[in-house]
């Protein structure tokens, strides 16, 4: 996306300017985790924190919709983790957010590939027991070893029980059948994308948050961009088209970060340097992350 120089106007604040530096308490955290090294395909998604941050520059602070004024909620920005890749990264990655539920009411995971979903719960929860996971992914991340393509599986190896997780999204021919026998053998509910032809988004988050949130369990979200067509997604490597909407997904983020039982929210999968000329996939992620401040400031925690 080429840098442009953009028109100031007082009456018209930035979304950029929303987040201060530092590690005091806040209502969000932002923190990026720019891994990319363990992708199954080629990808640049280490530079993809940065972007979004830039990107952000190019939206307001209100939702007009809901009257909902960002500048009311106190954001910080916590940078990146450096070198976040394998084993020692990933150890990385957990101690940078390790206590950050104790001071922050939602964390927000910039990606970054896929492998981040695994790190950073490990990090935020010790005992995964009594967590729930909620993916918007066109695929199951069932997959043995370290990549991008196992992070429901490692965190499922680590102790979180299968019914736990809820997965939306799912796209016919991103998957295969043995994969598919292993989340139904593990216990989790898969809604496909072909469900959500015939559903509307806000009673599918409503069930997907009472799964993963029974008892009163507190949640991860793993928004793979890869969920969403390619047309307005072509920056993320595996997106297929017939992928749900870029409105979906904005509409599924706001809703998700409304219940308070949801404490931290990943954004993955899009590789920046492979975005279209007008930035579409990576602009998609900035909307991403003010649906999710939007949703949290409506929710009144």
């Amino acid at each position: 996306m080429c840098a442009q120089k953009l028109s100031h106007d007082e009456n018209w604040p930035r979304a950029n300017t929303l987040f201060t530096a530092g590690l005091n308490a806040s209502d969000f955290a932002l923190i990026g985790i720019p891994a990319h090294k363990s992708s199954l395909s080629p990808t640049s998604a280490n530079l993809t924190p940065a972007a979004i941050r830039e990107a952000l520059a190019r939206y307001s602070t209100f939702a007009g919709s809901t009257k909902t004024d960002l500048t009311k909620l106190a954001m910080v920005d916590l940078g990146d983790v450096t070198a976040p890749d394998f084993a020692d990264g990933e150890a990385k990655v957990a101690a940078a957010v390790e206590n950050l539920l104790a001071s922050h009411k939602l964390v927000m995971a910039l990606g970054g590939d896929n492998s981040i979903t695994y790190s950073v719960a490990r990090g935020l929860w010790r005992d995964l027991s009594n967590v729930g996971v909620i993916t918007f992914d066109a695929h199951h991340d069932l997959r043995d070893g370290q990549s991008n393509g196992s992070p429901i599986w490692r965190l499922i190896e680590a102790g979180l029980p299968g019914e736990n997780i809820v997965q939306i999204g799912l796209s016919d021919f991103a998957n295969s059948g043995p994969y598919a026998k292993r989340a139904k053998d593990a216990g989790i509910t898969t809604i496909h994308r072909a469900d959500l032809r015939e559903r509307k988004m806000n009673d599918v988050v409503t069930q997907a948050l009472a799964i993963a949130g029974a008892n009163g369990r507190e949640i991860y979200v793993d928004i793979d961009v890869d969920v969403c067509d390619r047309s307005v997604a072509p920056a993320s490597p595996a997106s297929v088209p017939g992928g749900i909407s870029a409105d979906e997904l904005r509409q599924a983020a706001n809703l998700v970060a409304r219940d308070a039982r949801v404490r931290a929210i990943d954004i993955t999968e899009i590789d920046a340097a492979s975005d279209t000329a007008d930035g579409r996939t990576v602009r998609l992620a900035a909307l991403l992350v003010l649906e999710i401040a939007a949703g949290l400031a409506a929710s009144q925690r």
